[in-house]
């Protein structure tokens, strides 16, 4: 019973692990259009079959002449505008939405967020941290040995009550009859 739920429990967290890494690693530009070669692009454009075209950074993103987004990267020495301008395509420019620095951060945070919440709960389990898995019923009292400490009356000078609890302790041992008479009985245990 207890393999069965552990070997569960690892199936649920690797689908889990995959569903993420599918959701953010799946952008706009995957569902929705095809990647092409930046030569392809350039070919469609010398062929008039671009209508217009969004500048996104390094990204190219047109619709063809078959009505089909797609997308194609931008070499940096590039000059697609001059291109796009020369064969009476219309231009729109757009802010870079992403850096491939940060899309590379941004794909992998799910995965270290993902790793810390496990190690965290392995360390919980295994008794890291305070008191481990079960450690809410755990008992924080400590043993007391002769060399950590013994309590003696200059402990306890302030403490009237304690004294006058302690005088009526020694005066019982001295005298039981004197409590028995009274009702007083020996503790148990």
């Amino acid at each position: 019973m207890g393999n069965a739920r552990n070997i569960a429990f690892w199936v649920v967290l690797f689908l889990l692990i995959l569903a993420l890494f599918n959701l953010f690693s799946g952008g706009n530009s995957t569902l929705q259009s095809r990647e092409i070669g930046y030569s392809e692009f350039v070919e469609a454009v010398e062929d008039n079959e671009v209508n217009a075209v969004t500048l996104d950074g390094e990204r190219i993103r047109f619709r063809g002449a078959d009505g089909n987004d797609y997308v194609a990267v931008k070499p940096e020495d590039a000059q697609v505008t001059d291109l796009l301008i020369s064969n009476n395509v219309e231009v729109r420019a757009e802010v870079q939405e992403q850096s491939g620095f940060q899309t590379f951060i941004l794909s992998l945070l799910p995965f270290l967020l993902l790793i810390g919440v496990w190690i965290y709960f392995m360390n919980r389990m295994q008794g890291g941290g305070r008191g481990g898995a079960m450690g809410f019923g755990k008992s924080k009292a400590k043993m007391l040995t002769e060399k950590h400490g013994r309590v003696t009356f200059d402990d306890v000078a302030g403490i009237d009550e304690a004294k006058e609890e302690l005088e009526e302790i020694v005066e019982f041992l001295r005298n039981p009859q004197k409590f028995s008479r009274l009702g007083g009985k020996i503790p148990k245990g």
